[in-house]
C-alpha cells in the first residue's frame, strides 16, 4: 500500500486553539505532520470530535486504530504505549510547528485554525491498483482510438453518429468523476469512521 497526501487550501475558519499571529502553516510543514501515521491519526481524531480531546481518550482511539480493533477492546499496555509516545515525541513536535495546540499540564490537546485552512486527502493506493491520474490518462485513450476508429469508418464503430460518441465519452467521464469524488470524501481526514489507512473492525464496518 502506497500512501500519498494531497493538501487544498480551504480558507481560514475561526474558532479554536492557538491565536493566529498572521502566519500559516507552510505545505512543508503540513507534509512532515502527515509523514508519521500516528500523526496523521491524530489529526483524524482532532477532526471528529471538533475540539479539545484529552490525550488519554486520544491514546485509546490511535490503539485501537493501529491494531484493528474495537476501542472497547483495547488493553492498558496498548494504550500505554501510544500515550507514551504522544507525550514524548508526537504532540511536542506538532504543537512546535503549530499544527495543535498540546497543554502537557492539562492533559489536553486541541487543533489549530491554522491547521484547519487545510483539506487535507490521504491517497491510499494499493499494489494492484494505479493512481486516477494514470487511470484518467488511460481511458482518455481509449475513448479517444474509440472516436478515432470510427472517424475512419471502421465498421462496427462508423455505425454510431458523432453525436452518440460525444454523448458516450461525456457519460463515461461523468461517471468515473462521480466515483472519484465519492472516494475522495472518504480520504479526507477526520471524515470517516476511521482512517483511510484502517480496515475497520467487522462490528464497525456492520453498524454503517
Amino acid at each position: 500500500m502506497r500512501t500519498g497526501a494531497q493538501t487544498t487550501e480551504s480558507g481560514t475558519t475561526a474558532g479554536r486553539g492557538r491565536p493566529s499571529d498572521g502566519t500559516h502553516l507552510t505545505t512543508e510543514v503540513v507534509f512532515e505532520t502527515l509523514s508519521s501515521r500516528r500523526r496523521r491519526y491524530i489529526l483524524h481524531y482532532l477532526r471528529q470530535v471538533d475540539d479539545s480531546v484529552a490525550i488519554r481518550d486520544l491514546s485509546e482511539q490511535l490503539a485501537a486504530w493501529e491494531s484493528h480493533i474495537d476501542r472497547r477492546d483495547v488493553t492498558p499496555k496498548q494504550r500505554k504505549r501510544v500515550y507514551t509516545a504522544l507525550h514524548q515525541t508526537h504532540l511536542p513536535m506538532m504543537d512546535r510547528v503549530g499544527a495543535v495546540v498540546y497543554d502537557k499540564d492539562r492533559g489536553t490537546v486541541t487543533m489549530t485554525e491554522d491547521l484547519q485552512t487545510f483539506d487535507i486527502y490521504l491517497d491510499v493506493v494499493s499494489q494492484d491498483d494505479i493512481p486516477w491520474s494514470q487511470f484518467y490518462l488511460a481511458l482518455g485513450a481509449v475513448l479517444s482510438a474509440l472516436v478515432a476508429v470510427a472517424a475512419l469508418g471502421f465498421p462496427p464503430f462508423s455505425y454510431v453518429g458523432g453525436f452518440g460518441y460525444a454523448l458516450f465519452v461525456a457519460a463515461g467521464f461523468t461517471l468515473v468523476g462521480c466515483v472519484h469524488t465519492l472516494r475522495d470524501r472518504r480520504t479526507l481526514v477526520g471524515t470517516a469512521a476511521t482512517p483511510a489507512e484502517v480496515e475497520p473492525p467487522r462490528e464497525i464496518v456492520e453498524d454503517m
